[in-house]
């Protein structure tokens, strides 16, 4: 082994998502979840999921989210919501809203749910209903309301793109209106359907100037009235992010079907075979699994990555990245200059700056069970 390569210690998951279930009655055109999702229905059962939260506090896990798809389409949602209290797990809910009526945030609060993560795709609702192609948006307020109703701390995300970076302020005053205490502003990260989109999504980097600079002045004017956190696309940087602070470090999430992720697109990388929740312990899935040994560590890292000083920062960037963009996931992540396809990087950004691509040559794909078939067949005759 390189000298430059030291193994790390494997430290326990500290946060378990749980995927409930690919359905959503949104459509949104930036959805990170698997584009076949169509294809494969399976989900695991309410006694399934419960073993899963058992073993992973066992393991260590603290946090605890319930993800989807959107998860109130699962109508155990509130038992799994009482068996995470009971276990010991900070407990947070992250939902579109749709389904949150009264009586379930009513039975969810006794439950001993935590915390609430409410999205919004934009500050109005001819915007927010175009990008999630329904009719939600004064649905969206309501269950906002009755978050704070509820006395739930108001956490609010809302993904930013090309077609909405500039209503930034705009987004910042609802919320405000709203009693938001926690505003996520997270610029779209190009996987699943973010990437089939991302010709339409990709901002210019003047947009994410003005937009940041906006960001800035109400953070000064609200103080610790609200925290927004501005999260900016990694394709304006020259330094990768810590993708969930390195491959199978904290994170471990569990699909619908029981597939256990080291990252919430995992399912993108070719030529692994990830454990099945059903087949495998969390224990041995964790710490035993090829899948999650694989990007541990350093010594699967070329370079630059190998002899780079901040490897032990950034982990060499997303795997996932790394193979979106170079076609192969051992790469660094271009979003490095130092990378060798850190030019094919910017040769994208500037097609966006120049913004070339017009709606009809490219038009936006929305995430609907047929694009999902659709999608998914040309993946399979690809491979």
């Amino acid at each position: 082994m390189n000298a430059n390569c030291v193994p790390r210690p494997v430290t326990p998951p500290l946060w378990l998502l749980a995927e409930l279930t690919y359905k959503c009655p949104l459509h949104c055109v930036f959805c990170y979840n698997p584009l076949n999702y169509a294809q494969d229905s399976r989900e695991l059962t309410t006694a399934q999921w419960v073993d899963v939260m058992q073993q992973a506090r066992k393991l260590g896990a603290a946090q605890l989210g319930f993800s989807g798809g959107e998860p109130l389409q699962r109508s155990d949602l509130e038992e799994l919501v009482e068996e995470g209290s009971r276990l010991g797990y900070y407990t947070n809910l992250i939902t579109s809203g749709i389904g949150l009526t009264e009586p379930r945030i009513a039975r969810m609060k006794e439950a001993g749910l935590d915390h609430i993560q409410l999205s919004f795709q934009d500050s109005t609702k001819e915007m927010n209903d175009f990008l999630s192609s329904t009719k939600t948006f004064d649905l969206k307020m309501r269950v906002a309301n009755l978050i704070k109703q509820y006395d739930y701390p108001m956490v609010l995300n809302v993904v930013l793109h090309r077609h909405n970076l500039d209503h930034v302020g705009r987004i910042i005053q609802m919320a405000d209106d709203l009693g938001v205490e926690y505003l996520e502003l997270a610029n779209t990260q190009y996987y699943g359907w973010g990437l089939v989109n991302r010709a339409q999504l990709l901002p210019d980097r003047e947009q994410l100037v003005r937009a940041e600079a906006v960001v800035n002045e109400y953070r000064e004017k609200f103080g610790h009235k609200m925290r927004i956190f501005f999260v900016v696309p990694d394709y304006f940087e020259t330094r990768p992010k810590a993708c969930m602070n390195g491959w199978a470090s904290v994170f471990l999430g569990v699909a619908p079907d029981g597939s256990a992720l080291p990252c919430h697109a995992a399912k993108t990388l070719p030529g692994i075979e990830f454990p099945n929740v059903t087949e495998h312990s969390l224990h041995h899935i964790w710490y035993d699994s090829e899948a999650f040994n694989k990007y541990r560590g350093d010594a699967w890292m070329k370079e630059p990555c190998r002899s780079c000083p901040d490897k032990d920062k950034d982990f060499g960037g997303c795997r996932c990245q790394a193979l979106a963009l170079t076609g192969d996931a051992s790469n660094a992540d271009p979003v490095c200059d130092k990378s060798a396809f850190h030019q094919t990087l910017q040769d994208i950004v500037a097609d966006a700056q120049s913004n070339t691509i017009a709606p009809t040559e490219k038009p936006i794909v929305f995430r609907t069970d047929a694009n999902s078939r659709a999608l998914g067949g040309l993946a399979a005759k690809a491979d």
